[in-house]
Protein backbone atom coordinates (compact mmCIF):
# COMPACT_ATOMS: atom_id res chain seq x y z
CA UNK A 1 0.00 0.00 0.00
CA UNK A 2 2.82 2.42 0.75
CA UNK A 3 4.41 1.88 -2.65
CA UNK A 4 1.12 2.42 -4.48
CA UNK A 5 0.59 5.67 -2.59
CA UNK A 6 4.09 6.86 -3.54
CA UNK A 7 3.57 6.09 -7.24
CA UNK A 8 0.22 7.83 -7.16
CA UNK A 9 1.84 10.84 -5.56
CA UNK A 10 4.62 10.90 -8.19
CA UNK A 11 2.02 10.63 -10.97
CA UNK A 12 0.06 13.50 -9.48
CA UNK A 13 3.21 15.64 -9.43
CA UNK A 14 4.10 14.74 -13.02
CA UNK A 15 0.67 15.76 -14.45
CA UNK A 16 0.97 19.48 -13.54
CA UNK A 17 4.53 19.49 -14.92
CA UNK A 18 3.34 17.93 -18.20
CA UNK A 19 0.48 20.41 -18.39
CA UNK A 20 2.90 23.29 -17.83
CA UNK A 21 5.24 21.94 -20.54
CA UNK A 22 2.34 21.54 -22.98
CA UNK A 23 1.05 25.02 -22.15
CA UNK A 24 4.55 26.47 -22.55
CA UNK A 25 4.97 24.70 -25.87
CA UNK A 26 1.67 26.12 -27.10
CA UNK A 27 2.71 29.65 -26.06
CA UNK A 28 6.07 29.27 -27.72
CA UNK A 29 4.37 27.96 -30.85
CA UNK A 30 2.03 30.94 -30.94
CA UNK A 31 4.95 33.33 -30.43
CA UNK A 32 6.99 31.70 -33.20
CA UNK A 33 4.04 31.75 -35.58
CA UNK A 34 3.42 35.43 -34.86
CA UNK A 35 7.05 36.30 -35.52
CA UNK A 36 7.03 34.30 -38.74
CA UNK A 37 3.88 36.09 -39.95
CA UNK A 38 5.47 39.47 -39.25
CA UNK A 39 8.58 38.47 -41.22
CA UNK A 40 6.52 37.30 -44.14
CA UNK A 41 4.45 40.48 -44.12
CA UNK A 42 7.60 42.61 -44.05
CA UNK A 43 9.13 40.69 -46.95
CA UNK A 44 5.94 40.95 -49.02
CA UNK A 45 5.71 44.67 -48.37
CA UNK A 46 9.34 45.12 -49.41
CA UNK A 47 8.69 43.18 -52.62
CA UNK A 48 5.66 45.33 -53.41
CA UNK A 49 7.68 48.50 -52.83
CA UNK A 50 10.30 47.30 -55.30
CA UNK A 51 7.59 46.36 -57.81
CA UNK A 52 6.02 49.80 -57.46
CA UNK A 53 9.30 51.38 -58.54
CA UNK A 54 9.47 49.06 -61.54
CA UNK A 55 5.85 49.80 -62.48
CA UNK A 56 6.51 53.55 -62.46
CA UNK A 57 9.68 53.06 -64.50
CA UNK A 58 7.68 50.92 -66.93
CA UNK A 59 5.03 53.63 -67.32
CA UNK A 60 7.71 56.30 -67.80
CA UNK A 61 9.35 54.20 -70.52
CA UNK A 62 6.02 53.69 -72.26
CA UNK A 63 5.30 57.44 -72.07
CA UNK A 64 8.71 58.14 -73.58
CA UNK A 65 7.91 55.74 -76.44
CA UNK A 66 4.56 57.45 -76.93
CA UNK A 67 6.29 60.82 -77.23
CA UNK A 68 8.91 59.39 -79.58
CA UNK A 69 6.14 58.15 -81.87
CA UNK A 70 4.59 61.63 -81.97
CA UNK A 71 7.97 63.21 -82.73
CA UNK A 72 8.74 60.75 -85.52
CA UNK A 73 5.38 61.32 -87.19
CA UNK A 74 5.82 65.07 -86.96
CA UNK A 75 9.32 64.93 -88.45
CA UNK A 76 8.17 62.77 -91.37
CA UNK A 77 5.25 65.13 -91.98
CA UNK A 78 7.56 68.16 -91.91
CA UNK A 79 9.89 66.60 -94.48
CA UNK A 80 6.97 65.89 -96.80
CA UNK A 81 5.83 69.50 -96.55
CA UNK A 82 9.23 71.17 -96.55
CA UNK A 83 10.37 73.74 -99.09
CA UNK A 84 13.17 71.40 -100.18
CA UNK A 85 10.55 68.95 -101.43
CA UNK A 86 9.16 71.68 -103.68
CA UNK A 87 12.53 72.37 -105.26
CA UNK A 88 13.34 68.92 -106.61
CA UNK A 89 12.13 67.12 -109.68
CA UNK A 90 8.71 65.52 -109.72
CA UNK A 91 10.20 62.04 -110.01
CA UNK A 92 12.51 62.55 -107.03
CA UNK A 93 9.67 64.05 -105.00
CA UNK A 94 7.45 61.07 -105.75
CA UNK A 95 10.17 58.63 -104.72
CA UNK A 96 10.87 60.51 -101.48
CA UNK A 97 7.16 60.67 -100.67
CA UNK A 98 6.89 56.92 -101.13
CA UNK A 99 9.74 56.43 -98.67
CA UNK A 100 8.20 58.90 -96.20
CA UNK A 101 4.81 57.20 -96.44
CA UNK A 102 6.43 53.82 -95.85
CA UNK A 103 8.18 55.13 -92.73
CA UNK A 104 4.99 56.72 -91.49
CA UNK A 105 3.10 53.47 -92.01
CA UNK A 106 5.72 51.49 -90.09
CA UNK A 107 5.64 54.04 -87.27
CA UNK A 108 1.85 53.79 -87.05
CA UNK A 109 2.07 50.00 -86.64
CA UNK A 110 3.53 50.57 -83.18
CA UNK A 111 0.69 51.00 -80.69
CA UNK A 112 1.71 52.62 -77.42
CA UNK A 113 -0.97 53.65 -74.94
CA UNK A 114 -0.52 54.76 -71.35
CA UNK A 115 -3.89 55.11 -69.65
CA UNK A 116 -4.22 57.83 -67.05
CA UNK A 117 -6.24 57.15 -63.91
CA UNK A 118 -8.72 60.01 -63.48
CA UNK A 119 -11.61 60.82 -61.21
CA UNK A 120 -14.84 62.33 -62.57
CA UNK A 121 -13.68 65.92 -62.08
CA UNK A 122 -10.35 65.31 -63.82
CA UNK A 123 -12.13 63.63 -66.73
CA UNK A 124 -14.45 66.62 -67.11
CA UNK A 125 -11.53 69.07 -66.96
CA UNK A 126 -9.67 67.13 -69.67
CA UNK A 127 -12.68 67.18 -71.99
CA UNK A 128 -13.12 70.91 -71.39
CA UNK A 129 -9.44 71.68 -72.08
CA UNK A 130 -9.46 69.54 -75.24
CA UNK A 131 -12.58 71.30 -76.48
CA UNK A 132 -11.00 74.73 -75.97
CA UNK A 133 -7.95 73.73 -78.03
CA UNK A 134 -10.04 72.09 -80.76
CA UNK A 135 -12.14 75.23 -81.16
CA UNK A 136 -9.01 77.25 -81.96
CA UNK A 137 -7.59 74.58 -84.27
CA UNK A 138 -10.84 74.49 -86.26
CA UNK A 139 -10.50 78.23 -86.93
CA UNK A 140 -6.86 78.17 -88.02
CA UNK A 141 -7.66 78.70 -91.68
CA UNK A 142 -10.00 81.60 -90.91
CA UNK A 143 -7.40 83.73 -89.12
CA UNK A 144 -3.95 82.21 -88.75
CA UNK A 145 -2.44 85.07 -86.76
CA UNK A 146 -5.32 85.24 -84.27
CA UNK A 147 -5.25 81.46 -83.80
CA UNK A 148 -1.53 81.58 -83.12
CA UNK A 149 -1.95 84.30 -80.48
CA UNK A 150 -4.72 82.34 -78.78
CA UNK A 151 -2.68 79.14 -78.76
CA UNK A 152 0.25 81.04 -77.26
CA UNK A 153 -2.02 82.31 -74.46
CA UNK A 154 -3.11 78.71 -73.80
CA UNK A 155 0.49 77.54 -73.77
CA UNK A 156 1.42 80.34 -71.38
CA UNK A 157 -1.19 78.95 -68.97
CA UNK A 158 0.58 75.55 -68.98
CA UNK A 159 4.17 76.61 -68.38
CA UNK A 160 5.88 77.58 -65.15
CA UNK A 161 8.13 80.03 -67.01
CA UNK A 162 7.15 83.66 -67.35
CA UNK A 163 5.27 83.84 -70.66
CA UNK A 164 6.09 86.47 -73.25
CA UNK A 165 2.43 87.26 -73.88
CA UNK A 166 -0.95 87.10 -72.14
CA UNK A 167 -2.22 84.06 -70.26
CA UNK A 168 -5.66 82.55 -70.70
CA UNK A 169 -6.75 82.49 -67.07
CA UNK A 170 -9.86 80.42 -67.79
CA UNK A 171 -7.83 77.75 -69.56
CA UNK A 172 -5.30 77.75 -66.72
CA UNK A 173 -8.01 77.01 -64.15
CA UNK A 174 -9.28 74.17 -66.34
CA UNK A 175 -5.83 72.63 -66.82
CA UNK A 176 -5.12 72.75 -63.08
CA UNK A 177 -8.14 70.48 -62.61
CA UNK A 178 -6.64 67.84 -64.92
CA UNK A 179 -4.48 64.91 -63.85
CA UNK A 180 -0.72 65.58 -63.87
CA UNK A 181 -0.11 63.28 -66.85
CA UNK A 182 -2.90 64.99 -68.79
CA UNK A 183 -1.38 68.40 -68.03
CA UNK A 184 1.89 67.25 -69.61
CA UNK A 185 0.09 65.92 -72.69
CA UNK A 186 -1.88 69.15 -73.12
CA UNK A 187 1.34 71.17 -72.95
CA UNK A 188 3.01 68.85 -75.49
CA UNK A 189 0.09 69.19 -77.88
CA UNK A 190 0.21 72.98 -77.71
CA UNK A 191 3.98 72.92 -78.30
CA UNK A 192 3.47 70.77 -81.39
CA UNK A 193 0.71 73.02 -82.74
CA UNK A 194 2.78 76.17 -82.26
CA UNK A 195 5.82 74.53 -83.84
CA UNK A 196 3.78 73.47 -86.88
CA UNK A 197 2.31 76.95 -87.16
CA UNK A 198 5.77 78.47 -87.08
CA UNK A 199 6.94 76.12 -89.81
CA UNK A 200 3.85 76.95 -91.88
CA UNK A 201 4.48 80.66 -91.50
CA UNK A 202 8.07 80.21 -92.64
CA UNK A 203 6.88 78.27 -95.67
CA UNK A 204 4.30 80.92 -96.52
CA UNK A 205 6.84 83.74 -96.08
CA UNK A 206 9.39 81.95 -98.25
CA UNK A 207 6.78 81.24 -100.90
CA UNK A 208 5.66 84.89 -100.95
CA UNK A 209 9.29 85.98 -101.21
CA UNK A 210 9.82 83.66 -104.16
CA UNK A 211 6.70 84.96 -105.88
CA UNK A 212 7.87 88.52 -105.33
CA UNK A 213 11.28 87.68 -106.79
CA UNK A 214 9.66 86.11 -109.84
CA UNK A 215 7.44 89.16 -110.36
CA UNK A 216 10.41 91.52 -110.07
CA UNK A 217 12.39 89.40 -112.54
CA UNK A 218 9.52 89.44 -114.99
CA UNK A 219 9.11 93.22 -114.66
CA UNK A 220 12.82 93.79 -115.21
CA UNK A 221 12.75 91.70 -118.37
CA UNK A 222 9.78 93.65 -119.69
CA UNK A 223 11.61 96.93 -119.04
Amino acid sequence: PGRISAKASEGAQQQPQQQQQQSGGQLRGRFYRSTSMADRSSRLLENLDQLELRVEAFRDAASAMEQEKEILLEMIHNIQNSQDMRHISEGEREELNLTANRLMGRTLTVEVSVETIRNAQQQESLLHATKMIDEIVNKLLDDLEDAKMRLMSLYGACTSDVPAGPIDQKFQSVVIGCAIEDQKKIKRRLETLLRNLENSEKSITLLEHQKSSVRQSCNSKQD
